[in-house]
C-alpha cells in the first residue's frame, strides 16, 4: 500500500504538479493546499492579501479528481474567500484534499477543526483555521484495517517554535485520531505540520504511539529550490508499530511545489 502526501501550493506549479500526480500511483493522495472554486471562468485566479499578490489555479481540486479517476475524493475546506477572475470577484475554497483508491472501502471517518473554525466569508487574519482528516481503511490486499489520517498546521507570522496555539491544535490532532483509530491496527499520520523536529507536537502525538519517518532516517530537507527560506523541515510522515515499513522517500525530483512529495509504502 502506498501513501504520498504533498502541499501543493495551490497548484503554482501546475503541469507538473497533474503530471506528478497522474504517475505517483499511490492509493491513498493526502494533499494539502488545495483550492476549489466552482464558478471559476478562468483556469487561474489572483489571491490577494496585503502585500502579497499571486496566480492561484481556480478549481485544482477539480483536476486532480479527473485525472485520479479510479480514486474517491474527498474535500476539506478550511475557509472560502474571495479572489479575483479577471476583473470579476470569485469565491474560492480552500483546504485538505484526500483521494483513496476505490478498492479500498472507507468503513470510518473523522473530520474536525484543530485551530479556529471555518470561516465562510473571507480567509481571515492570520493565523488561520486548520483541520484534520482522518479515514479509517480496510485493505482487502492486505486483509486488515488501518487509520490514516492528515493535517496541515498552524501557520503563525512569528516562525515554526512551539506556542500555547500549537499545543491546544497537537492535543486536538490527537484527540481526532485517537477517537477513530482502532488499538492495534495501523496508523498513518501525514502532512505539512509547520513545526520543527524539536517541536513539543511529537511528543503528544507519541502517545499514540507515533515515530516520524522524516527525522529518523535521515533527512533533513522537505522543501525544493523554488523555497528560498531558511528553515527547510515542514512536512512529516509518521507511522506507528503495527505497520511494516517497505520504503520511504522525501521525493527531490520532479520538483512540482515549494514542498517535497512524502512517500511511503507499507507491507
Amino acid at each position: 500500500m502506498k501513501i504520498l502526501s504533498l502541499n501543493v501550493w495551490g497548484g503554482m506549479l501546475h503541469a507538473p504538479l497533474l503530471d506528478y500526480l497522474a504517475t505517483a500511483d499511490a492509493d491513498v493522495y493526502c494533499l494539502q493546499e488545495v483550492p476549489r472554486a466552482i464558478g471559476s471562468r478562468s483556469d487561474w485566479l489572483t489571491y490577494r492579501d496585503g502585500a502579497v499578490e499571486l496566480q492561484q489555479r481556480a478549481n485544482l481540486y477539480g483536476e486532480i479528481a479527473e485525472i485520479l479517476s479510479g480514486h474517491d475524493g474527498f474535500f476539506a475546506p478550511t475557509a472560502r474567500g474571495e479572489l479575483m477572475d479577471g476583473e470579476r470577484p470569485c469565491h474560492q475554497e480552500f483546504g485538505l484534499a484526500t483521494f483513496i483508491r476505490q478498492d479500498m472501502s472507507v468503513i470510518g471517518q473523522a473530520l474536525d477543526f484543530v485551530h479556529g473554525t471555518f470561516s465562510p466569508h473571507g480567509f481571515g487574519a492570520h493565523p488561520r483555521a486548520r483541520n484534520a482528516h482522518a479515514f479509517r481503511l480496510y485493505d482487502y490486499q492486505a486483509d486488515r484495517a488501518l487509520t490514516v489520517a492528515q493535517f496541515h498546521g498552524l501557520r503563525e507570522l512569528d516562525g515554526k517554535g512551539d506556542t500555547p496555539a500549537r499545543a491546544y491544535q497537537a492535543d486536538a490532532l490527537a484527540s481526532l485520531i485517537g477517537g477513530l483509530h482502532r488499538d492495534g491496527e495501523g496508523l498513518v499520520l501525514c502532512g505539512d505540520f509547520n513545526v520543527l523536529p524539536d517541536s513539543a507536537t511529537f511528543t503528544t502525538l507519541g502517545r499514540l504511539g507515533l515515530t516520524d519517518l522524516v527525522t529518523t532516517r535521515g533527512f533533513t530537507d522537505t522543501r525544493t529550490s523554488v523555497y528560498t527560506k531558511s528553515g527547510r523541515y515542514a512536512d512529516y510522515m509518521l507511522v506507528n508499530d503495527a505497520l511494516r515499513v517497505e520504503t520511504f522517500s522525501v521525493v527531490e525530483t520532479p520538483e512540482v511545489s515549494d514542498h517535497r512529495p512524502l512517500l511511503l509504502t507499507i507491507g
